[in-house]
């Protein structure tokens, strides 16, 4: 009897755990790839967004992960070199298992990738600049970055305000430099600005002194540089130093401190368009980006004690933006792919994204302002 009435009770006990059992079990992780120029010329971008992604990684999983769903990014540092980028989302997509992808952090590296993402069917969130990533739209690639041709737009709106129209144009001979140049083509003839001299320059060039001095032959009324450090940092300290003085308008791609640190006090009375967060305590309170911005730098100086940077904020909107689709699509690429497509006035660290079927960047030339380099810091051009 005792046998039959332990029976029982086993066999109810058991009835409780299986039915109770499901309540508490752990949901499966979801898995995100994260490939950024951590080292290699690219790192002064590629560096930040890793550490924001880290971040972002840290407060979802503190929070309860997504919908109760554990996340983990998975890590991969390209060296800025295309190849090794290859290897690595090559990697994430067949061994890792990943679901979507955040970065790379530079042109090259991105356009690289982009085609076995979208074969794939995987989606990519870059954080690089570069026209041609989302131009023209393909399915399963986005970026957050701001497209340089809103970039050169706000350029141009500076240089004719100024009543400068004679420009030299010094570019890095990667992805991110041509496209910044073919930009330029397009755009200076229809606002009648000139280009007396075109000069390009490897990223890892020691010196651009031969350029400068090619370029100061022709006698611009000002210099346009379109490139990420180290590169620029040097051409305006060597343009000083050979007694150019006309003024100098940079690309975003130099916009945080690594580049006022470099170039040391050529940097000053530099211009140049860059997202609102460069100069977040200047932008005016109605600004709806503002809580967003002042968000973020606390996080990251509070995290990492040291400022954030534009290249920073790219990953965060880049994370922002695809776990937001995991909440409403879970870890099914296809179904991340269209919410992050359906994306609406979401407020982030580079301006307001609106995406659409044929824009896969959701950018305006409204999430640009020109800064100036002032006294070891960034000056809002009112």
């Amino acid at each position: 009897m005792e046998v039959r009435k332990l029976a029982v009770v086993m066999a109810v006990l058991c009835l409780i755990i299986a039915v109770v059992a499901p309540v508490y079990a752990v949901k499966s992780t979801y898995i995100i790839g994260a490939v950024f120029d951590v080292t290699g010329p690219g790192s002064p971008l590629g560096t930040p967004e890793r550490d924001t992604a880290r971040m972002v990684e840290q407060l979802i999983n503190k929070q309860g992960g997504i919908g109760g769903h554990p996340v983990k990014f998975i890590y991969a540092d390209n060296s800025s070199e295309e190849g090794k980028c290859v290897m690595s989302v090559k990697k994430m997509l067949d061994s890792d298992k990943v679901k979507v992808i955040i970065g790379p952090s530079t042109t090259g590296t991105t356009l690289a990738v982009a085609g076995i993402c979208e074969r794939s069917r995987v989606p990519i969130v870059s954080c690089a600049a570069g026209n041609k990533i989302t131009t023209p739209a393909r399915p399963y690639i986005f970026k957050t970055a701001q497209a340089d041709t809103h970039a050169i737009a706000k350029v141009i709106d500076y240089l004719k305000s100024k009543k400068l129209t004679r420009i030299a144009f010094l570019n890095d001979s990667n992805a991110f430099g041509k496209s910044g140049l073919e930009q330029m083509n397009l755009q200076a003839t229809k606002s009648k600005i000139t280009l007396v001299a075109v000069e390009s320059f490897g990223g890892k060039d020691p010196s651009m002194s031969a350029q400068l001095t090619r370029i100061k032959s022709k006698k611009p009324q000002a210099l346009v540089v379109w490139g990420t450090n180290p590169g620029p940092a040097i051409i305006v300290r060597e343009a000083r130093q050979l007694g150019l003085r006309m003024p100098v308008v940079m690309s975003h791609g130099v916009a945080n401190k690594k580049f006022i640190e470099l170039a040391g006090s050529a940097a000053n009375g530099v211009v140049l368009p860059a997202g609102k967060l460069t100069v977040a305590s200047q932008i005016p309170s109605s600004d709806p980006q503002k809580k967003v911005l002042l968000q973020y730098q606390s996080l990251f100086q509070k995290t990492y004690h040291r400022d954030a940077d534009a290249f920073g904020g790219y990953a965060w909107d880049a994370a922002q933006l695809v776990t937001r689709a995991m909440k409403k699509a879970g870890d099914n690429p296809a179904k991340i792919r269209a919410e992050i497509e359906r994306t609406k006035n979401f407020v982030g660290v580079s301006g307001v994204f609106n995406f659409s079927a044929k824009d896969h960047n959701g950018l305006g030339k409204s999430a640009f302002v020109m800064v100036k380099v002032d006294k070891g810091g960034f000056k809002l051009v009112k």
